[in-house]
């Protein structure tokens, strides 16, 4: 599934490259190629059609970015692994700097 969601974002992405290169920096873009008014795209349709191709993409490529980071799946690390499986010992560990205590003195029995 995150295979499929990252070649939408890649063919949405080079889609809006290419809608993004049309537009003109001053707002003429397509539309300046157009010299009469009565064209089927003419001046206000083209740019009302590239802005919201612009913005329908850049939130399509928002919300498959989202759905992308659902779709990942935690890696199973050696650690995880390891901390799941139950001790065979149920000992405490010794403490590592624990005072050395001197041997009890036997005791003799009473004669």
């Amino acid at each position: 599934m995150y295979i499929f969601i990252s070649i939408l974002i890649v063919l949405a992405s080079l889609l809006l490259i290419g809608v993004v290169l049309i537009q003109k920096s001053k707002g003429g873009g397509l539309a300046s190629d157009y010299s009469s008014g009565n064209q089927y795209l003419g001046y206000r349709k083209t740019t009302d059609f590239v802005e919201k191709a612009t913005w329908s993409l850049a939130i399509f490529i928002c919300v498959l970015s989202i759905c992308a980071a659902f779709t990942v799946k935690t890696p199973i690390t050696r650690s995880d692994i390891q901390t799941a499986a139950p001790a065979p010992n149920s000992a405490a560990p010794a403490p590592v700097n624990a005072p050395v205590q001197a041997p009890a003195p036997a005791q003799t029995p009473a004669k």
